[in-house]
């Protein structure tokens, strides 16, 4: 009788056992996809938090100014089929610095020329029929810059300056793609306090001189293109 007793609780104890035994199993398989998912969750949030943001209308400043601060670079040469063009951006006008170098990395300018030329007072550049010009601005959403007006920066033979809109400008927001540089000797000087002023020339004068002469319709654009690379130096 005991030896009964002995096999039949033997049997008793397997069976629950093999209960305990499935049910553990069966919970440990339906955990490990559960926690495969919460850290995907996590993983794929980190990867949007980590995203870039583009700049655009609302985010200029911010995103001009942490730009500064991680890209230092002043000097840029602008090269053209009539030769090179050494700028030196100022540290000043930071945003304006920011700009330019963010956009000259970028490769904005490679696919623009230099679109106007006055003699005996400017040549500017920034813009083009290119279709990839408007891919651009098109990605970046016309955004525009603050105003950085320094009283010391005038508009000397070789200035460097931003343009603008006259119109809806009462702040005087200059436009981020589109610059142009004084070709005059005695300066443009009625357009200081009009127009940022954020670098300068350092070489390469005699080819201003050269494309401000080129021949140009009644819209003063260069009846040859005078496209342009830039690239930054340090």
């Amino acid at each position: 009788m005991m030896k009964n007793n002995f096999q039949f609780s033997i049997f008793i104890f397997l069976i629950i056992s093999f209960i305990f035994g499935c049910s553990k199993s069966t919970k440990d398989n339906t955990a490990k996809p559960q926690e495969n998912k919460i850290e995907e969750k996590i993983i794929l949030n980190k990867e949007k938090i980590n995203t870039p943001i583009t700049i655009n209308t609302k985010n200029v400043v911010s995103y001009l100014t942490e730009y500064e601060q991680n890209n230092p670079e002043n000097l840029l040469i602008i090269k053209t089929r009539l030769g090179d063009i050494k700028i030196k951006l100022y540290q000043d006008t930071p945003l304006h610095r920011a700009n330019f170098i963010f956009l000259s990395k970028e490769g904005y300018f490679d696919t623009t020329c230099f679109y106007r030329v006055v003699p005996n007072f400017i040549i500017q550049g920034g813009d083009s029929e290119n279709l990839n010009t408007m891919k651009y601005k098109n990605k970046y959403k016309n955004y525009h810059i603050p105003a950085e007006f320094v009283k010391k920066y005038k508009h000397k033979y070789g200035a460097v300056a931003a343009a603008r809109d006259w119109v809806d400008n009462p702040t005087k927001r200059s436009t981020p793609f589109e610059f142009y540089i004084v070709q005059n000797k005695k300066g443009a000087h009625h357009l200081d306090g009009e127009h940022t002023v954020f670098g300068e020339v350092i070489s390469g004068f005699s080819v201003i001189d050269k494309i401000s002469n080129l021949k140009a319709g009644s819209d003063e654009w260069p009846l040859e293109d005078v496209f342009m690379k830039v690239e930054v130096l340090e």
